[in-house]
């Protein structure tokens, strides 16, 4: 795959979306990053504002997701739009790379296992950089499997994930790019 084929789908938020859309940059790739009036973006290049109306279709319950991620979740106007942001990162790309920490019940820590669990239902290619364990894991369908780290494989493909990037996950946002578009 040739980079300036690709795009990447993020959410241009501190952390590893930026970290993502940095590398994405300088592997001449194009972003396309969601995000909603009144977020604090850290990055500007691709921003695709949502509308209300393309928000509101990134919507999901509370309910639903609380009882998907056993954990509550508190219902601002903040939090629910980041959710809806995420939605629309998800549901562009063909492939998630998303980097956190997976939790013992499967699931992904915060608000970015949202993403995590939305590629799920969706049967999308999924692989998550877990920063306490330092490596990739992908999703098989029913469970977590470690194994060769992985490449982008999809010309269109989302970066998502953690706020507190890591240096291990900064690095291994870095070698994917690095694995994918020599």
């Amino acid at each position: 795959m040739k980079p300036e084929d690709c795009i990447l789908f993020s959410g241009a938020a501190n952390g590893a979306e930026a970290a993502f859309g940095a590398a994405a940059e300088r592997h001449g790739i194009a972003e396309v990053n969601f995000t909603f009036e009144g977020h604090n973006d850290s990055r500007t290049r691709g921003i695709r504002v949502l509308t209300e109306p393309e928000l509101k279709q990134g919507d999901v319950s509370l309910t639903y997701l609380s009882r998907l991620m056993n954990r509550e979740f508190r219902d601002t106007r903040l939090f629910r739009r980041v959710l809806q942001s995420i939605w629309h990162q998800v549901n562009s790309g063909l492939e998630v790379f998303v980097v956190g920490r997976i939790l013992d019940d499967a699931t992904v820590k915060g608000g970015t296992g949202w993403g995590a669990e939305f590629a799920k239902i969706c049967n999308k290619p999924l692989f998550v950089f877990d920063q306490t364990l330092d490596r990739w894991h992908r999703w098989t369908g029913d469970q977590w499997d470690e194994g060769a780290p992985p490449v982008v494989t999809q010309p269109r493909f989302t970066g998502t994930g953690t706020r507190f990037l890591e240096e291990s996950g900064a690095r291994a946002i870095e070698d994917l790019f690095e694995r994918s578009f020599r």
